[in-house]
This record gives C-alpha cells, structure tokens and sequence, in this order.
C-alpha cells in the first residue's frame, strides 16, 4: 500500500520543481525529502526522479504517480473536512498568513476572537505577501490567506480556491508636510507628476500596481526609494524623500512632518481571504473566516471612517479643495 507521506513528498516535489524547494515546502531537510523519494521509488519498483543537470526531475512514471498523489491528497483534506463538518467542533489546528498591513490591521481581533469564542482551537500565523500566501493555501501550507488586489488591477486567484471579501481600503497619498499639496482636501494622481515616489519593492504585487496605475495616467514614475514596510517609507516621506500611496489598514500613528491626503479618484484596495474550496467545510476554516470578517468589518479592527486623515497635522480651519498645480 502507498505511503501518505510518501505521496506527499512526491506532490511537494511536483509542485516546487526542485528538492530545496520541496523541503522547504514540507518544513523538513533536503535528506529527509531524497529519502522518502528513495523509499517511494523501492515501495512502486519503478524511478521516479531523474538526474537533470545539477537538479532532478520526475520521470513519466514519476509524473503519472504525482498526479495521483494530487487527488489522493485532495481527498484527504475532503475527508477530513467531512469528518470535522460531521463532528461540528471548532478545534485542531488552522493557520492564517497575510500581508503586513493585513497583519497588524486585522489578525491582531481576528486571534482574540478565536481565542475567546473557539478556546480549543490552535492558531498559526505567518507574514506572507498576497501572492505567497495564494501558493502557501494550494500547497496546503496556509488555511487561509489573507490577500489583496486593487480596483484597477485583479490579483489572479487560481481554481480551486474559495474567496471572501472582507472589506475595502481607501489609500491616501502621504507627502512632506510643507509640499504645496499638503493642506488639499482631495487630490489626484496626476497632481504628482513631477515628484519622486517611495514604492514597494520591485516585482511585488502592489509595486506593479502603482506602476501600471501611473502611466495609464500618462506619468512615467520616479521611483527613488524601494522599502516594504509602510513605516520605512513614511519615515522616508517624512524626512522630504518624495511621496507615497499610505492605505489606512493596519497604518498605525503617523510620523510628524507627514500630510495624509485622499485621493480624489475613485482607488481602493480590495482584501479577500482565500482558502481550498475541498476544505469549505472544516469548521475551523469557516470559524478564521467569519473572524477575519468581523475584524474587518466597521469598528472591528479595520479602517475606520473618522480616522484623522492628516496624521495629527494641523490643517486650520479646513483644507481647500485643490486642483492640480503648475508645479
């Protein structure tokens, strides 16, 4: 008979292209994977890894039982969906991952009220940007990530996989006190052509948002300043390095010397909570998404509608309504 764990290496191989990455898929050493395979290839008596290059690839063989192990391990977590659906009980084990901003904004009541209303349930959280999270939830390593995409630019959720909204952010624009646009009510994108801008790292989901989101304005951006925490690049607008897009999930106390500005255009991002739809039934599951969505719902956690859009920085009798500059 076919070893469950055996498979589940094979998957992880099949999955991640590479032993390194299949171990590290699994949490377990490179030698515990090549062993396993070892194991699996006497247990079927046919090769299923091949040598390619300094790497290793599976074999027809091999490919045939990978895509077997895949609906093995597929029924595994129906089963085992079914069976907790049948006891009813919010207890085992789940774990979440999101993205920073979601991380601090949201997570923080989402734990507590797992805590309190579901005390003999474990939680696991790991920091994972969206797209990470979207591979960690196929490969099984995530229950339930948090993910986010823009208005204008869709993150691509794979089949296979369940999708919750849990709510909508609306980003402002973060510049130095004294900019000229410091002290408008609204403002556009187009206002900041000739600024330099502080962005996500390069090749980062919202990082290619903010590119393609400049120049179907007709901006070519200018990106001066790479960083992946909120507070870096505020701490960067704050010191006179340009401006930024600040979304209000999970922002936390703005630093002195820094305007928070809306944005006049309709821009939002979106934040989902996805997870396999084989596992739609585990109440544990059910139990962190109905969570998350309390925390992100109006006073549970996520932004909220009166917070002091300016960061604490005095704005006199009201902000006027700007239009764009000749800057």
């Amino acid at each position: 008979m076919l070893n469950l764990e055996r498979l589940r290496t094979l998957d992880a191989l099949a999955r991640h292209g590479s032993v390194s990455g299949a171990a590290g898929g699994l949490h377990v050493t490179t030698s515990a994977v090549s062993q396993q395979m070892a194991k699996l290839e006497r247990e079927v008596g046919q090769q299923l890894l091949a040598r390619n290059g300094r790497g290793v690839r599976l074999t027809d063989a091999g490919r045939l039982l990978a895509d077997h192990a895949a609906r093995i391990l597929s029924q595994v977590e129906l089963a085992q969906s079914d069976i907790e659906a049948q006891r009813g009980e919010v207890v085992g084990e789940v774990t979440l991952s999101a993205f920073p901003t979601a991380a601090r904004g949201l997570l923080p009541a989402t734990l507590t009220a797992l805590r309190v209303d579901h005390p003999e349930l474990k939680v696991r959280t790991r920091e994972l940007e969206p797209e990470q999270g979207l591979q960690a939830v196929l490969r099984g390593d995530v229950d339930v990530a948090v993910v986010l995409d823009w208005s204008n630019k869709r993150l691509p959720v794979p089949g296979g996989l369940a999708k919750a909204e849990l709510l909508d952010d609306a980003p402002d624009i973060a510049m130095p006190a004294g900019h000229p646009l410091a002290g408008c009510a609204e403002v556009d994108l187009e206002d900041f052509a000739q600024d330099e801008w502080v962005s996500w790292p390069e090749g980062e989901f919202c990082y290619e948002w903010l590119m393609f989101t400049l120049r179907s304005r007709g901006i070519e951006p200018r990106i001066s300043h790479l960083a992946g925490e909120h507070h870096t690049q505020l701490a960067l607008i704050a010191a006179g390095f340009g401006v930024c897009v600040a979304p209000r999930l999970g922002r936390g106390p703005v630093p002195e010397g820094v305007s928070l500005v809306p944005v006049r255009q309709t821009m939002r991002r979106h934040i989902h909570a996805v997870w396999r739809a084989d596992a739609d039934r585990r109440p544990s599951v059910r139990a962190a998404v109905a969570s998350l969505r309390a925390a992100g719902a109006p006073g549970g956690g996520g932004p909220g509608g009166d917070r002091d859009l300016h960061g604490g920085v005095t704005t006199g009798a009201g902000p006027p309504a700007c239009g764009s500059p000749t800057r």
